[in-house]
């Protein structure tokens, strides 16, 4: 062997061992997205069990669970939206996780709303129970208390 050719092999291995760790990294790279999917995967998963368990979760829990799982979408779609090209991300998995992503927002939004309707509600009341409200009688008086005695035999 020549050292033209021994130097052409070392360049050769060079690139070949470059091109197999950056082959790695990328691998690496779109691996990355499984974080994301199994991360989804718990939160729907604790959101169905909350729904099928006895002890439902209040408005404000459900709110917090959803914003997680909206963020977590985003994050994904995110990442797809980058690598779709470089990790072979079909059309149709893009596609559904946008869709997917899109309903998670909307449901979301229902019920933050409902969290802040509920916590309203709950801050009157306790407001309302602080100034007494609730408990006096017609002319702000303390209102009717006791018991009414029925007449005994007959009438």
């Amino acid at each position: 062997m020549s050292f033209k050719t021994i130097a052409a092999l070392a360049v050769l291995g060079t690139a070949l061992a470059s091109g197999q760790a950056f082959a790695q990294g990328a691998a690496a790279e779109c691996g990355a997205i499984q974080q994301t999917l199994q991360a989804r995967k718990d939160l729907v998963a604790k959101a169905n069990s909350a729904s099928n368990s006895k002890k439902k979760m209040t408005p404000a829990e459900a709110c917090a669970l959803f914003g997680k799982l909206q963020a977590n979408g985003t994050a994904g779609i995110k990442w797809i939206t980058a690598n779709k090209e470089w990790c072979s991300i079909p059309d149709s998995f893009a596609e559904g996780f946008k869709a997917d992503h899109n309903k998670v927002s909307g449901i979301k939004t229902k019920i933050c709303g409902i969290a802040a309707q509920a916590s309203k509600m709950e801050a009157q009341a306790k407001a309302q129970a602080q100034n007494g409200g609730g408990q006096g009688g017609l002319l702000g008086g303390p209102g009717l208390t006791g018991s009414l005695k029925m007449p005994q035999g007959a009438l």
